[in-house]
Formats: C-alpha cells, sequence, structure tokens
C-alpha cells in the first residue's frame, strides 16, 4: 500500500483510525521529495524541520479527537504565497533571500487546521510564464516526460502533485497558472471566483487578475482545500463577504438535466485533434449521465489573448515598481549613482520574460497609447463578461479544452514568446470575466500524455463545477507517472 498516491480522503480515514502517523506519512513524502525531486526539481525549498514540527501538532489533535479535514495532511505551497520564517522566491532573484515576517491568510487558515507544509514550490518567475522554465532556481519537469515542461506559472505544484511527492498544493491563477500545469501534469486544478479566496500576501503579479487556488488528484480533494481557504478578511479589500459554502455538498448527487455549453470556438482551428476528442469523448460521457450538450458561441475569443496580456502587463509593471534595490528586492553591488543603483539592480533582478511584460505594460500604459491599448482591452473585458453572462442564463456550466496541445518539449516554445502567449487561449476568459474555473483529466494521447478538460461556471458557483467535475472523474481511470531517477 502506497499511501503517496492516495487523496485527502484516504489518508484522513488513515490517520483518523491510527492506522498511520503524521510523522510516517511525512516521513513518506519527505523521503520520496529526496528521492525524486532532485531530477523533477518542483520544490525550490523544502522544510523539512518545519514539517516534522507541524507533524507533531497535527497528531495531537488526532489524538485529542479535534482533528480538521485537513489535519495532518501533506501540503505543497507555490513560492509567490507568504509564509513566515520561511523563505519566499518568486522563483526571482530579486527576491532570493526574502524571508516574509507574515503567512497570507491562506497559510494562516491552512495553519488553524493543522495541515503539514512539506515546502515551497518552483514557479515562473513572479508567475510569469506557461512553463515553469523562466524560474531562477529550480526549472521543473514534467512527470508524465521529463523531456516535456510541467506548465505554468503553478509547475511545480502541479508536478509535486502528480508525481506523489504532496497530497495537495497550492498555487495561484492569473491566466491559467493552476489549470494549465494541472492538465499538463494529469492532475485536478481549481481557480476560484475572483474574490472567493483572499490574497493578502501573495506576491502580486496582476491584481486584478490573481486567485489563490488548489490542485489535488481529485475535484473532491479541491474542494477540501476550498473549504478552508475560502472566506472573507479584513486585509483584502477586494474579497467577498458571501458565505463560504460547504464545496463537498453537491459532490456525488446526480447532473441529470444539467445543461452543458459547448463553445464552438474553443474546439476549433489550433486545438489539436487529440484534445478536441479526448474533450468531446468527455461530453458524450456526460451525455449519457442525462446531462444536455448546448451549442453556443464567443465571439470575442479571438480577442482574449491579447486583452489578457495588455491588462495583465500594465498592472504588472505597476506592482513589480517597487522592486527597485531601495525599498525592496536585490540591490546592485554597481552603481555610482541612485539612478544607476535602481537600473542595475532591476537588471540583475528580474529574468527576461519579467522584463518583457514590465516594458509592454509600460508601453500600454503611457501618454498617447493607453487609449489605443489598455482602454480597449478594458472595454473588451466587459464583452467576454457579457458573453458568458448570456451563457449561463441558458446553461449551468461550460465545458471547453485547458490547453490547445498538450505538454511540449522544455526547448520547443521557450525562443518564441508569442506562440507561449497563444497557448492561454483556452483559460484566459474565466480571469479576465472573474469566473471559477476547474481542470480535470480526460484522457491521455499517444505518447500517454495527459489532457485536461475545463469546466467553468457562473460566479461563486464552484460547487456546481467540482460536481460535475467529480461525476466524471469517477468514470475515468487517472494514471499514475511512472518515476525514474
Amino acid at each position: 500500500m502506497d499511501i503517496t498516491t492516495m487523496g485527502i480522503r484516504e489518508q484522513r480515514d488513515l490517520l483518523d483510525r491510527h492506522e498511520i502517523s503524521v510523522k510516517e506519512l511525512t516521513e513518506c513524502y519527505l523521503n520520496r521529495i529526496e528521492t525524486y525531486d532532485p531530477a523533477l526539481q518542483s520544490y525550490i525549498t523544502v522544510t523539512k524541520e518545519q514539517a516534522y514540527q507541524d507533524a507533531e501538532a497535527a497528531q495531537k489533535k488526532i489524538d485529542d479527537g479535534t482533528a480538521a479535514p485537513l489535519c495532518g495532511i501533506p501540503l505543497a505551497i507555490k513560492d509567490n504565497i507568504c509564509t513566515d520564517g520561511v523563505r519566499t522566491t518568486c522563483a526571482s532573484k530579486m527576491l532570493e533571500d526574502f524571508i516574509p515576517p507574515y503567512n497570507a491568510t491562506v497559510m494562516e487558515k491552512l495553519n488553524a487546521q493543522n495541515a503539514v507544509m512539506l515546502g515551497k514550490t518552483s514557479m515562473d518567475e513572479f508567475a510569469m510564464g506557461g512553463s515553469t522554465q523562466t524560474s531562477a532556481f529550480a526549472k521543473t519537469k514534467n512527470p508524465f516526460g521529463k523531456d516535456c515542461v510541467p506548465g505554468g506559472s503553478s509547475g511545480g505544484s502541479a508536478a509535486c502533485v502528480s508525481a506523489s511527492l504532496a497530497t495537495a498544493a497550492l498555487g495561484s491563477d492569473t491566466g491559467g497558472s493552476i489549470r494549465q500545469p494541472s492538465a499538463f501534469c494529469g492532475v485536478t486544478g481549481l481557480k476560484p471566483t475572483y474574490g472567493r479566496v483572499s490574497r493578502y500576501g501573495l506576491i502580486a503579479f496582476a491584481s486584478s487578475l490573481d486567485q489563490i487556488g488548489p490542485i489535488a488528484k481529485s475535484p473532491y480533494d479541491c474542494a477540501l482545500l476550498l473549504n478552508a481557504i475560502a472566506g472573507y478578511d479584513p486585509h483584502d479589500g477586494t474579497v467577498s463577504k458571501k458565505p463560504v459554502e460547504d464545496y463537498t455538498a453537491k459532490i456525488g448527487k446526480d447532473i441529470k438535466g444539467m445543461k452543458i455549453a459547448l463553445p464552438e470556438e474553443f474546439f476549433g482551428e489550433g486545438i489539436d485533434d487529440s484534445i478536441r476528442n479526448a474533450v468531446m469523448e468527455a461530453a458524450k460521457t456526460y451525455e449519457k449521465m442525462g446531462a444536455t450538450l448546448v451549442s453556443c458561441n464567443m465571439p470575442s475569443l479571438k480577442y482574449a489573448v491579447a486583452a489578457y496580456y495588455l491588462i495583465a502587463s500594465a498592472e504588472a509593471s505597476s506592482n513589480l515598481s517597487r522592486y527597485d534595490g531601495i525599498k525592496y528586492g536585490h540591490r546592485s553591488k554597481v552603481g555610482e549613482n541612485f539612478n544607476e543603483l535602481i537600473c542595475n539592480s532591476r537588471s540583475e533582478g528580474f529574468g527576461s520574460e519579467v522584463k518583457r511584460r514590465i516594458l509592454l505594460g509600460n508601453y500600454a500604459l503611457s501618454s498617447g497609447y493607453y487609449d489605443a491599448y489598455y482602454g480597449k482591452a478594458m472595454a473588451l473585458r466587459q464583452k467576454i463578461s457579457a458573453e458568458y453572462a448570456a451563457i449561463f442564463e441558458k446553461c449551468d456550466v461550460m465545458l471547453t479544452p485547458t490547453t490547445p496541445t498538450v505538454a511540449y518539449h522544455i526547448h520547443e516554445n521557450i525562443s518564441d514568446p508569442v506562440k507561449m502567449y497563444q497557448a492561454d487561449i483556452c483559460t484566459v476568459t474565466a480571469n479576465i470575466a472573474a469566473l471559477p474555473s476547474l481542470s480535470t483529466p480526460c484522457g491521455y494521447d499517444e505518447a500517454g500524455m495527459p489532457i485536461g478538460m475545463s469546466l467553468t461556471g457562473r460566479q461563486f458557483d464552484e460547487a456546481t463545477i467540482l460536481q460535475v467535475a467529480d461525476a466524471f472523474s469517477q468514470q475515468f481511470t487517472l494514471r499514475t507517472p511512472s518515476l525514474s531517477l
């Protein structure tokens, strides 16, 4: 019995029945990390000592009979989520030595349930990228094929869950950064509604798009994690006061009579046949369960990537202006005056993709170009939201591919940023419209690489997309990657 391949529900049962201790479970993961992660590179920092301390505290709760749902469950945390006393780098030399003096709100919520933190996972630098190859410290590999990318920017979190180096993980999603790597690595990832989870302590990329969410081996496990991290936080002015429901409550209920939208644009040119066929087969499975498939249109999709990168880069250029080597971040040892110090600090601290997006954002916001670019992108944001609203007047959820292709070779798209940006076509609209969206495995291509499908729902209706995703997962056989040293 390999307990590291189990989900939260199964591990919870073993822990509560005292068939295994939290320390034993934690050791199993730490041993696997020590064995396999040097090749996989899913972690930037492994917090071994803290994991044992967390395990000891969790065991006391279990022994007292007061264990919360995540008590003793070993989790991994994306390295842009602040952890008190533990290095948080954003996978950037700019924050290489940054040790936060406080916890992000999601960490406080996980600590309240006595979860065990195994470490901080790798990511694209400042969450900018779709490959986890822009990380300054750990360029993560895909567990299903180590010559392929794990996706990004939460590639480390998705890879470590896929490879059973953590039971589940937290990631962040600005334009698909939870869902795309989940699809590439054959796991389930959920981007909640914007404002459902506090962003306090999440190092900002694009503040109107960023959202923290769970990555796990099943929709049910994602629901358990969302139960823990969702809710109001006075530290975050954008978080919703809407009460947190039990996101596991609908799971297992019949989906007969539900209407599932299939927007034609998401299945057109640019989507690989293997992806299209797998998602359509999933749609037929839903139809057999009693759901009704509804064809629809989203004409603005062809402009979505352009709008997203203008909005995200504009916000990133503003958010990252604080890292000047004086107030925050890496300070250069070269510079004879104030301007030279700032210029050298930012040149040395930021990688090429971050610099590219800062330049794009500054250009879009500059005098004479604001209305032509940023203004039009914001107008398109409203149009995309309206198109979603029209679809959800008739349908309960939307089903689409998560990615146009399966995970690509590590060196394939790195030198072509535009091609890399276009790969976000299936995910960015959910962020633009502030909707909840989930990716879950629905097939494998001829080479055995995972294929993901996305379910998107109405605002704050995470429970329904989790219900629909779980219904399919009960009919689907999930594969475990074969790791080699």
